[in-house]
């Protein structure tokens, strides 16, 4: 039999499209300001932007569901996008360093090990509760706002193990970053970070994430409750930590470049508790 050559584009045309439907593929949407989200099927990998997000334009897809057939957590559109002033087009933000890098901007060398810590927590508990109060007084939000002002950063203290140190300088090292959905998931590096992003880089600055991972999948990270310098709270479309007693959170800011340490704690309902044993 002889097909034209119309005819045979035609027919690889149809054959591509029913591959496309079999698949679950969507076109992903496009945005200029605020990111769009429209559906897909496909389930991105740990270190994976979410389809169809970018860092520039905060386009992005998102699913239905939280889990595919296979039971492999997904990432969904954050329903706390829009408290969390996505960057427009425009904005230009230089990428940031590498966790590890960052993690090594801590104050307190030498600082005492895990196992040190552990045996003084019953003498040190009293003196931490008062000087962690104290902390909080100290810190001032933005005029109209939850997030902290200054240069966006909090004191990393020197009483707490190594480890939660380079957690918090990690965290200052993107505090003031752009918030672009899908950010941060296919790099560490990046010059915007969504929610997950932003935890994800905090914590692999510590040594606690080889990749980045989406808020569904940080439902399953560590070991279920709250830590005593770190917990991560996690649901299919958004996350958030306390450090040492302080908020880290996109949702809640109070501008593109408003820090997300912030002064006051949010509702925890509804959200996976996680900390990483012995932290």
């Amino acid at each position: 039999m002889t097909f034209t050559r119309k005819a045979t584009a035609a027919i690889m045309c149809l054959l591509a499209a029913a591959t496309l439907a079999a698949c679950g593929e969507a076109t992903p949407g496009s945005g200029t300001t605020a990111p769009k989200h429209t559906a897909s099927t496909d389930p991105p990998t740990a270190n994976a932007d979410p389809p169809g997000s970018t860092t520039t334009t905060g386009a992005a897809s998102t699913s239905a569901t939280a889990t595919n057939a296979a039971g492999v957590s997904r990432e969904v559109a954050d329903p706390l996008e829009a408290d969390s002033y996505p960057a427009p087009a425009s904005v230009k933000h230089a990428s940031a360093a590498a966790p590890r890098k960052a993690g090594e901007a801590i104050v307190a060398a030498g600082a005492p090990s895990n196992a040190e810590i552990r045996s003084e927590l019953k003498q040190m508990q009293a003196v931490e509760q008062s000087a962690k109060h104290a902390q909080h007084l100290r810190l001032t939000p933005v005029p109209g706002g939850e997030s902290i002002g200054g240069n966006g950063t909090i004191p990393i203290p020197a009483d707490v193990p190594e480890v939660v140190q380079k957690v918090i300088a990690g965290a200052n090292e993107i505090a003031d970053f752009p918030y672009v959905y899908g950010g941060g998931h296919a790099s560490f590096i990046d010059n915007a970070y969504d929610c997950s992003g932003s935890v994800s880089y905090a914590l692999a600055a510590g040594g606690l994430l080889s990749a980045p991972e989406t808020s569904g999948q940080l439902e399953s990270w560590g070991v279920p409750g709250p830590g005593r310098y770190i917990t991560v709270y996690a649901n299919a479309g958004h996350t958030y930590m306390y450090v040492d007693g302080i908020l880290y959170d996109t949702a809640g800011r109070s501008g593109v470049y408003a820090s997300r340490w912030q002064v006051q704690p949010t509702d925890n309902a509804g959200y996976v508790v996680r900390h990483w044993p012995n932290l």
